[in-house]
């Protein structure tokens, strides 16, 4: 409904069209998939308000996520400001909510994927295959032969047997080298499993000229929550002795890949216009502008980690009492008992990041009611619904008190949550609400994607 037509509400919702295909290539039931359009003014905090009164109605206390694609696009003006020579292709293992990879599209960015069923799904989107790197140095031969197959071209290796591979597999692919860089300033460290060493370049490039293959460029990870920028000035310097070594060979090295491990939410990475200024420095220096380069990144954790809340629901509330003679003082201080809330949502769902992800793993849920001045808060154990002791939230955590039936609210849950949940214990996965004020979905002209039922 349009202005013209009468009485406007201030949400209106978008079915998403066509149907996305998932990782195991089955389509997606559409009534499943929508986008809800912000307007006159109403903010995110009021659409959550909605649904919650919405699921109290519907007798339904499902956890949810509201995904702010306006976040996104915040995010994406960010990258071209602090890094204009740095094109974006985003980590699907990120978080591939539909919503999320049109958006990403929308926006011209590339896309990171790390599997058949991840290339399947962007290509289902429309995604040209040229804008697809398959950034995985361990790919099964069937998966090579799929992005053959599909036009897929540009991957990397680290190793000479998945040179072998990928010479069986595809061998008009066009190859990026990964090597291991330093990356022990970062929470999440990578090149243990992945990168070749700068020792065993030398053959590895010569192996690849024996085998008739093409080698295109370098990438590299310095890991997730890197706390030095310099780990980028050091690996940029690496990749431009890799890219010298290539060109001597015969190759023409024209893609640098810098990685992933930008933060979305600041922490501990510090500012990402600092890290920015280090890079674009280094990236000057051995890769002027003038130098016939193409430098690429591979993002996830910036763009959605801030663009996603979820709301739990207290389903279940013990309170253990203090069995001290005299506690008065601890009375006032909330020190006179234990609360422990038991919510639909943990570690085996949208809260893995607390076991999986270093990175994201100190969350701090906080109440979706008012809260008052100077109410007392109390040590509280948080538990998720599981059978399993170890689905644990908080141990030790001081809040307002609970009951059951309200609603617990968590932000900057948008990577490595939804995309790494289980149903186990067959408790549902919490479903994803994309809204977008309708400022941004005129400015996109969005209407193309979706239709409106």
């Amino acid at each position: 409904m349009t202005q013209g037509q009468g009485t406007v509400s201030w949400m209106r919702e978008i079915q998403l069209a066509p149907p996305p295909v998932t990782t195991n290539g089955s389509v997606v039931s559409p009534e499943k998939y929508h986008i809800d359009i912000l307007d006159n003014g109403r903010t995110i905090s009021d659409f959550i308000d909605y649904k919650i009164k919405e699921r109290g109605l519907l007798d339904n206390e499902e956890p949810f996520h509201v995904a702010n694609l306006d976040s996104i696009l915040k995010r994406h003006h960010r990258w071209i400001t602090n890094l204009p020579r740095v094109k974006p292709f985003y980590a699907v293992k990120c978080n591939n909510t539909a919503a999320v990879l049109r958006m990403m599209n929308v926006l011209d960015t590339g896309f990171d994927c790390a599997s058949k069923g991840e290339i399947q799904m962007m290509l289902s989107l429309g995604v040209t295959p040229e804008k697809i790197i398959y950034a995985h140095t361990a790919k099964p031969m069937s998966h090579i032969r799929y992005a053959c197959a599909h036009g897929v071209d540009k991957m990397t290796f680290d190793n000479e047997d998945e040179l072998l591979k990928i010479s069986l597999c595809h061998p008009k692919a066009k190859l990026v080298l990964r090597i291991a860089v330093d990356d022990s300033k970062s929470l999440v460290r990578l090149n243990s499993k992945f990168g070749a060493s700068l020792e065993s370049v030398g053959k590895l490039l010569e192996r690849a000229g024996e085998l008739d293959l093409e080698v295109i460029g370098v990438s590299f990870h310095v890991g997730s929550g890197c706390t030095d920028g310099g780990a980028f000035r050091q690996a940029i310097a690496d990749a431009r002795r890799v890219f010298d070594m290539g060109n001597l060979q015969g190759f023409q090295m024209r893609l640098l890949d810098i990685g992933g491990g930008f933060s979305g939410a600041g922490g501990v990475q510090g500012s990402f216009e600092e890290c920015s200024e280090v890079i674009n420095e280094a990236l000057d220096k051995f890769f002027p502008p003038d130098c016939g380069v193409k430098i690429m990144a591979e993002p996830g954790r910036f763009f959605v980690e801030s663009a996603f809340t979820v709301a739990l629901n207290v389903i279940a509330k013990r309170v253990i009492l203090d069995d001290m003679d005299d506690h008065s003082d601890d009375e006032e201080k909330g020190c006179d008992r234990m609360m422990m809330y038991y919510l639909n949502d943990g570690v085996y769902g949208s809260l893995s990041c607390i076991i999986f992800d270093p990175a994201n793993a100190d969350l701090k849920p906080y109440p979706h009611r008012a809260v008052e001045n100077g109410e007392r808060r109390y040590q509280s154990v948080i538990w998720g619904p599981t059978c399993d002791s170890i689905d644990k939230v908080t141990s030790n955590y001081w809040m307002p008190e609970s009951y059951v039936g309200d609603w617990l609210l968590i932000d900057n849950m948008g990577a490595y949550t939804l995309s790494a949940s289980t149903d186990f214990n067959s408790f549902e996965r919490a479903h994803v609400y994309p809204v977008v004020t309708a400022e941004t979905w005129h400015a996109l002209d969005l209407s193309h994607l979706y239709n409106i039922y």
